[in-house]
């Protein structure tokens, strides 16, 4: 054996009882496990003594924002620190592939605020099959793709706002297929982000129909998480139905007062559909505030036609009195069709240093400042920094994050964004903060059921094999932390702290993290479906 952790409190990730054992690592694979009392204890050159440590399954985080991230720092200290193994990349229908150059430079463009602007990055692949061979040069961490519908759709037809034609659907299912083919897990939406929101429920169904027939799930954030956030929920399930394609359900929230309290009826309108036959999972992240970009708040006809369009229309002083209608008081698609609360609206990050100024304070706040009104202040940064503000929007309910998060089919996902100054602290922190605070201090899960979320749960949605339990055969993907100390260290005020009380974790046997700090070993790659969709 190369490794064997002696003494640990197993929590397997089925979620039953946790156990005392012996676990032997040889190969990459979980070889051994002698329960405690139950026969002769294995040896190894490397014995890790773990008395008053757990030991889980590694974390997989079901929404991440790494796709340049992994690039541009393997090492990806962010994410392994907390035990995470897998992350799932290409979500909310943006990411670099498939694409081809103009399309490429848009995207860098557009999600600018979530990964930078790539400038140092070598963007030397165009297919889904490219970017995850570029990921296996070396990584911490694993990670799978998701095909993002608004690049396919930029890709196929620009930034329209109109149906597909016909010629411009198949293109699109097209590169969904040849996506699906080279390894991507599924599909992602963003319907609140253009140009993606443009697509009609019969142009996505068609989608998801070429998805499904490779075994893969469709991972929309749908069209609103707060006016109409139920009928949007609606919306998804009855379309993944009639397309026969899996659901996972993307940051799952209830968001602004117009939801206060309201989970109840989105966990009995996923419940029915659960028993009705649907295949249906969720996640979110363990806080309430959410993160995006300033520009994403725009209504969606301010954006048609790209960035460029949307710096035309922000510039001629007729069209931005229309947007500010729209965003102040009728209320923008862009904001989930709710008027705005620019004292909820907090700058976390800038593309230019020289608006440094802006960051940690809301925009209200920032227009106070400067003698002007929150409009004023925003148009001019998204001028200025050239749409690439990003933003915390603090719309959510505690009650009910805790309520979603209960529910039977969900899972984890950090939505972690790494770009801007003060990134919101999910990113840092999203599976110690369930570990710490809603196990440990709160008691809204059990410890098993806990790690049953941030594990196998995600591992049954991605089809994977050999992930996600503690269990002979299984990859040697694991996580050793204690259960009375874990805690995220990242806050709002401090979001790029690491956590405490996670001393190791080991993907394919090798640790990444070691007595609480960073090794040298990338031992992370794609991990791709194949055929039969596992």
């Amino acid at each position: 054996m190369d490794l064997v952790i002696r003494d640990v409190r197993v929590v397997d990730g089925t979620g039953g009882d946790s156990y005392r054992a012996d676990v032997a690592v040889d190969g990459g694979r979980i070889t051994s496990i002698v329960r405690e009392g139950s026969g002769q204890r294995p040896g190894a050159p490397r014995v890790v003594e773990a008395h008053g440590l757990a030991l889980s399954p590694g974390f997989i985080d079901m929404h991440a924002h790494s796709d340049l991230a992994l690039l541009r720092d393997p090492g990806h200290e962010a994410k392994a620190a907390q035990g995470v193994t897998l992350e799932v990349l290409g979500q909310d229908g943006l990411s670099y592939a498939p694409v081809d150059d103009r399309t490429r430079a848009e995207v860098r463009r557009a999600i600018t605020g979530w990964n930078g602007d790539g400038a140092d990055i070598d963007f030397d692949w165009h297919t889904v099959g490219g970017y995850l061979d570029r990921l296996d040069r070396g990584i911490a961490v694993n990670a799978a793709y998701l095909i993002p519908q608004g690049t396919l759709r930029m890709y196929a037809m620009g930034w329209d706002d109109r149906p597909a034609t016909p010629a411009e659907t198949e293109r699109m299912k097209q590169l969904v297929a040849e996506g699906m083919e080279q390894g991507a897990v599924g599909m992602s939406s963003g319907l609140t982000y253009t140009p993606g929101m443009y697509a009609d429920d019969a142009e996505l169904t068609e989608l998801c129909r070429v998805v499904a027939s490779y075994g893969g799930y469709y991972c929309p954030h749908h069209r609103s998480y707060g006016a109409g956030a139920l009928q949007a929920y609606r919306e998804m399930v009855g379309l993944t139905r009639a397309a026969g394609c899996a659901l996972h359900l993307a940051h799952a929230t209830m968001n602004f007062g117009v939801n206060k309290g309201k989970a109840p009826e989105l966990l009995a309108l996923l419940d029915d559909a659960l028993d009705g036959g649907a295949d249906i999972s969720l996640d979110t992240y363990p806080y309430t505030p959410g993160c995006t970009t300033l520009v994403a708040m725009l209504p969606s006809w301010a954006s048609e036609g790209g960035p460029d369009a949307i710096m035309g229309r922000l510039r001629d002083e007729e069209t931005a009195r229309k947007i500010r209608q729209v965003m102040e008081v009728e209320g923008a698609d862009g904001c989930h069709g709710v008027p705005i609360e620019w004292d909820a609206i907090e700058i976390s990050g800038v593309s230019d240093p020289a608006l440094s100024g802006h960051v940690g304070r809301t925009v209200a706040a920032s227009a106070r400042e400067r003698g002007e009104e929150p409009w004023v202040t925003a148009r001019r940064l998204l001028i200025e920094d050239r749409l690439g503000s990003t933003i915390l929007q603090h719309v959510g309910h505690e009650e009910n994050v805790r309520r979603i998060m209960r529910h039977r089919v969900h899972t984890g996902g950090s939505d972690g964004i790494l770009q801007g100054t003060k990134p919101h602290p999910r990113a840092y922190g999203t599976f110690p903060q369930y570990l710490g605070r809603y196990v440990r201090e709160l008691g809204v899960l059990s410890l098993e059921e806990c790690v049953a979320h941030l594990t196998s749960r995600p591992a049954a949605r991605l089809r994977l094999p050999d992930r996600g339990l503690v269990r002979e055969g299984y990859r040697a993907d694991l996580v050793l932390f204690d259960p009375e100390t874990v805690a995220a260290g990242s806050t709002f005020e401090v979001p790029r702290t690491l956590p405490t009380g996670i001393p190791h974790v080991l993907i394919d046997g090798r640790f990444v993290i070691e007595d609480g700090r960073r090794t040298d070993v990338l031992a992370g790659r794609s991990v791709r479906r194949t055929p039969g969709g596992a």
